[in-house]
């Protein structure tokens, strides 16, 4: 009877052993075709052996072809719509004092853009550089010009349908005609442009996935940009979310549909000399030199240093370097690049 129960514990014990092997070989198993791989069959205890993903910069990637679009900035038009959703927004001055924005969009997709207002022929470098498709409501004589001579893409709300640009009952004219990206992408695919873009297409900027810091860089907290008499603009550093607030004549900036406030990852301030065109229609039109080496300020997480803007042609990028001649390095974030008047009392503390 003790040689009995002997055996039958040994069986059990054996039986034991057996199912353990059968569950040990099926965690290799599932090892191999799963997360835990390691490649030799050994199983993984959760410690990554092998190389780490390459981060990828968020602000500009896949195939979508840029658009940028021509933005009223009149007191009358804000807020505007799209702002925070563009990867760069340039800012420079037109007649009586004023600016006028132009978002760039990349793979956005907006019920609402706008207000959208006529085209000034200077900013159709900054479209070029980044190979967009241009979107305005109008033009002046001279850009209606160089979109001709340079065979810009472009779509001009004037002569579209009014479903495709549409005027807006909480604004005044001129001052509420809006556009969406749908409507953008199926205008220019009837025009037969491009809508993509090729896979090694690079960006203006030369962005980090890794945070770009200013060592030994200047406070940059209050940054206070004069354009004109009637027209500055300035930001403050908000230290929480490492990103700058906008404000416009001394009112915080916000989104039309979101009402959100406009913030930005990047500032990069550009001293370009305008002048006053010689304009049949004495309107007061402006002429700007951006072509060659002009200086400027780079600015992000709550610092500042002096950069080289560098533009050798209307339609080449522009290669914003340091003071030693190395192109600058510039924050994974959306940039507002602000191309002042050469004499503009700039201010940043």
């Amino acid at each position: 009877m003790k040689n009995k129960g002997i055996k039958f514990l040994v069986i059990i014990l054996i039986i034991l052993i057996i199912v353990a092997g059968v569950l040990l070989a099926m965690k290799v198993v599932e090892n191999r075709n799963g997360d835990g791989q390691t490649g030799n069959g050994i199983i993984s205890l959760g410690t990554d052996t092998g190389k780490k993903k390459e981060e990828q910069i968020k602000i500009y990637q896949g195939k979508d072809r840029p658009i940028a679009v021509m933005i009223d900035n009149h007191k009358g038009a804000w807020p505007q719509a799209g702002l925070n959703q563009a990867y760069l927004v340039y800012e420079i001055i037109v007649e009586g004092g004023e600016t006028r924005l132009m978002p760039v969009f990349k793979g956005a997709d907006l019920e609402k853009i706008g207000p959208v207002r006529s085209s000034r022929h200077y900013f159709l470098d900054y479209a070029l550089e980044n190979e967009a498709i241009y979107v305005h409501y109008g033009w002046s004589p001279q850009a209606e010009t160089d979109i001709k001579k340079l065979k810009v893409n472009n779509l001009n709300g004037i002569t579209q349908s009014s479903t495709d640009f549409w005027r807006v009952k909480d604004k005044k004219a001129p001052h509420n005609a809006v556009t969406s990206t749908k409507n953008i992408l199926k205008m220019a695919q009837a025009k037969g442009y491009k809508t993509q873009t090729s896979s090694n297409t690079k960006s203006v900027l030369n962005y980090q996935a890794s945070e770009v810091e200013l060592n030994e860089a200047r406070e940059a907290s209050h940054v206070v940009i004069p354009y004109s008499t009637s027209h500055t603009v300035s930001y403050t550093y908000d230290k929480e979310n490492k990103r700058y607030i906008r404000y416009a004549r001394n009112v915080k900036q916000t989104d039309w549909t979101t009402k959100e406030d406009i913030v930005t990852k990047n500032i990069i301030i550009t001293f370009a000399k305008n002048y006053k065109l010689n304009d049949p229609e004495n309107k007061d039109r402006q002429g700007l030199n951006n072509i060659g080496d002009l200086k400027g300020y780079y600015i992000t997480n709550g610092k500042a240093i002096e950069i080289v803007c560098s533009k050798s042609s209307r339609t080449s990028k522009t290669v914003y370097k340091d003071l030693q001649g190395n192109e600058i390095k510039v924050n994974d974030g959306n940039t507002f690049i602000q191309i002042c008047p050469i004499d503009a009392d700039v201010v940043i503390e």
